[in-house]
């Protein structure tokens, strides 16, 4: 008897031994990943400098500065009067505060530390850093639902996948930095609590969705994704207590406290966008009152009281409805916001919301963008889709709904495939590891062992069995066969000879295992290369390379210096919204409109003005109090994102509210031309003469390099405006209203008597009214 329980006690000591070390080697693959995706997202401070890049990340960085120098209270009360001049901003209460408030955090303790980080070093790494808790979260939302092996593997795709880095390079200092991290690791505590049904998960998972909520407006598709999988599991017949754990605690204390956050406030019960959750809550109760009453009545009762339920029921949601109904039908919009409905809508925002619609990221994607973003993972996604099926699970099931949504809303919008990319990865991650695991299994079973070998020499010398045995064995009788079905169909089968079932040939594992090899190396260094090259660049500062060399472009920060020192401190500027941000946080000026384009109107006039003529034009930007016009012109360096490009957007959006302007004033043919065959009213615009005044005088032709010709109108001079900037490559150029001429009221009527007739005839001074 000492002999089995040695040999059970040291099975148990091994396994033990192999936990531990897996937990260990696990681990440290972990810090790996994490090192992995920090450091993919460093090549833009490496290759360029430690700046903000883009658009939006620098309001978000100025507001971070205001929070870090003046305190949370005066934050929350902040009315900036530099923007959207004359009207202003209420700041605390317009803006999504989780990713200013991660980062002031963040400076706070590292100076708490004597770590003297500035606020701008903590912005620029902000995302990197999430990042590598996006690829942590990842794993523990794929190890709940499919293993510790396929947690790993999506971990490391996640790390590098070119979508998620796009929106997390170093200096990327926008709301997705922090909010996709948010987004994971909410999708996590649901699974959690899905499969234990834990109230202590539930409530982290609330307290996650409201973090969510701080940080992006997407977070709407967490509240409406999270339902349809609720929704999902009770079609099914897949309804349980932990569904409800899961769910009821998200919508009663998620929607407490993202109601705290002002920017959402009473749109949390009050929009369109959370009224599913809401339905699906009512269901949930509903089916869990049904299942309550059907355990405690007998069939014949159970039935009387689910008539009664049912007609009751019917009652109150036919009421709802009718309620839901009358509210959304006083709304004009139906209670949706203009972006959700183009989402429902992909043609919804060019007929009736043009300033949506001219957001290049609100553009649908095109097939190569798919396969720049996510690579080879879209060819892995179907095969993780299968896996998900093999058995199909609720935590599986959520991760199937996660992909369909998301792709769906991808193909709507191009920036929302930042929400396909980790259900891309975590699919492709399940793939893999399921790949993997059959191959590596058949390799294994295949390979000879020592017992083989022994058992093997053994039969050839002793065991060997002789004919008549073997007949026997080859022909058994009806009632031994009949036996011997009956004790196989009783005995279970052991494990390893199911193993064994499942296994391939040995030839066609190594060559799968290779070529998964080779896939992933081609996706690591397309990954590597989009991080580089891609999505490295900042848009501050450009660059290109020629025959001739390296060439930087540093006209922005060259143009707002010059507004920084050479301008007054109370001067207005106007420009495009697409440069509002910048300005106001690195020209420190007041502008007239900026990338929040939450007033419509306002963008309109700045559109009319600069699609009128330059009397017109300069009559409204005189309204405005507005001293400096900026411009953005790529003609002479071949820069396309300039002004001359998105104008048709600013005729667009100007008409939309001013019926005066009209898109076909500016078409020949229906073509959008500014060279000889632009129509005169597009020659007259404001907007083309401050782009091309003088451009004649760079080469003697007039030609564009982006549009590729000569310019039609090429000799003008200005009358209302004067040139007062122009930066290195004529990038930036910047103008002066000039001031208003004095006004003669009227000339004064009388007889002109001898004395001034004669001073006419000798020439004498003439006076000034006349």
């Amino acid at each position: 008897m000492p002999e089995p329980q040695s040999s059970v006690a040291s099975s148990g000591s091994v396994d033990r031994l192999r936990n531990a070390f897996g937990g260990v080697l696990c681990t440290f693959t972990l810090l790996l990943i994490g090192v992995l995706a920090f450091s993919i997202r460093l090549f833009s401070v490496i290759k360029y400098e430690s700046v903000i890049h883009e658009f939006d990340p620098y309001f978000n960085y100025r507001v971070t500065q205001f929070l870090s120098k003046n305190g949370i209270y005066e934050f929350w009360n902040w009315f900036d009067d530099r923007t959207w001049y004359p009207l202003g901003r209420v700041i605390g209460g317009t803006v999504y505060p989780g990713l200013t408030l991660t980062a002031g955090t963040i400076w706070w303790l590292l100076n708490s530390l004597n770590i003297p980080l500035s606020v701008e070093t903590v912005c620029v790494f902000t995302a990197p850093i999430f990042s590598v808790n996006a690829s942590w979260a990842t794993y523990l939302l794929t190890k709940e639902t499919k293993g510790p092996g396929a947690g790993l593997m999506a971990a490391t795709i996640l790390a590098m996948v070119p979508s998620y880095i796009s929106r997390s390079v170093a200096g990327s200092y926008d709301n997705e930095a922090v909010a996709i991290f948010a987004l994971i690791f909410t999708f996590y505590l649901y699974v959690k609590t899905l499969n234990t049904g834990s109230l202590f998960y539930a409530t982290l998972n609330a307290l996650s969705y409201f973090y969510m909520v701080c940080s992006w407006g997407g977070y709407t598709f967490i509240i409406n994704l999270i339902p349809m999988h609720v929704l999902l599991c009770i079609v099914t017949g897949r309804y349980s207590s932990r569904l409800y754990i899961a769910y009821a605690p998200l919508i009663v204390l998620g929607t407490l406290l993202a109601a705290l956050v002002p920017v959402v406030g009473f749109n949390a019960v009050m929009t369109s966008e959370h009224f599913a959750s809401f339905l699906v809550f009512i269901i949930l109760h509903v089916v869990a009152l049904v299942y309550y009453i059907k355990g405690l009545l007998t069939p014949r009762l159970f039935k009387v009281a689910m008539t009664f339920v049912i007609t009751v029921g019917l009652a109150v949601c036919f009421a709802a409805a009718a309620i839901l109904v009358a509210l959304i039908a006083s709304s004009p919009t139906k209670g949706w916001s203009g972006r959700s409905l183009s989402l429902l809508d992909p043609t919804y925002a060019s007929k009736y919301i043009p300033i949506i619609a001219s957001v290049s990221e609100h553009q649908p994607p095109t097939w190569p963008s798919y396969f720049m973003d996510i690579n080879v993972l879209a060819f892995l996604v179907p095969a993780g889709i299968i896996s998900c099926f093999l058995p199909l699970s609720d935590a599986s099931s959520f991760l199937v709904l996660y992909l369909v949504t998301s792709v769906y809303f991808s193909g709507v919008m191009v920036r929302l495939m930042l929400v396909l990319a980790p259900a891309a990865c975590i699919l492709s991650g399940i793939a893999l590891s399921e790949a993997f695991g059959v191959l590596t299994r058949s390799m294994k079973f295949q390979r000879p062992t020592l017992d083989d070998v022994s058992s093997t020499a053994g039969d050839g010398s002793s065991d060997t069995p002789t004919n008549s045995e073997m007949v026997s064995k080859e022909k058994p009788s009806k009632k031994n066969r009949k036996k011997d079905r009956d004790s196989e169909g009783s005995s279970p089968v052991d494990h390893r000879t199911e193993e064994k079932l499942l296994v391939l040939p040995c030839g066609p594992s190594a060559v799968g295992i290779m070529l998964l090899i080779i896939l992933s190396g081609f996706y690591v260094v397309h990954c590597v290369w989009a991080a580089a090259e891609a999505y490295s660049a900042p848009s501050i500062v450009l660059t290109s390379r020629s025959h001739d060399g390296f060439h930087v472009f540093d006209d922005f920060r060259e143009a707002y210096g010059w507004l920084r020192h050479n301008t007054d401190v109370d001067d207005k500027v106007a420009s495009w919204w697409d440069y509002g941000y910048q300005t106001t946080a690195m020209a420190n000026k007041t502008v007239i409109v900026d990338n929040n384009t939450w007033n419509n109107t306002h963008i309109a006039t700045v559109g009319t003005a600069m699609a009128s003529p330059e009397k017109a034009a300069w009559e409204i930007f005189n309204s405005l109090d507005v001293k400096y016009v900026l411009v953005i012109f790529g003609g002479l360096i071949g820069y396309p994102s300039d002004d001359i490009n998105k104008f048709l957007w600013m005729v667009r959006i100007g008409g939309s509210v001013f019926p005066q302007i009209k898109e076909a004033d500016y078409l020949k043919d229906g073509n959008y031309r500014v060279d000889t065959h632009g129509t005169s009213t597009m020659l007259n615009s404001l907007m083309y003469k401050l782009c091309y005044y003088r451009f004649v005088e760079t080469d003697g032709k007039g030609f564009d390099r982006v549009r590729r010709y000569e310019i039609g109108k090429k000799h003008f001079k200005l009358t209302h405006f004067e040139e007062v900037f122009t930066t290195h490559h004529w990038m930036v150029r910047i103008y002066k209203l000039k001031p208003q001429k004095n006004r003669v009221r009227g000339k004064l009527k009388f007889k002109p008597s001898s004395k001034t007739s004669s001073m006419r005839k000798t020439g004498g001074k003439k006076s000034p009214w006349q």
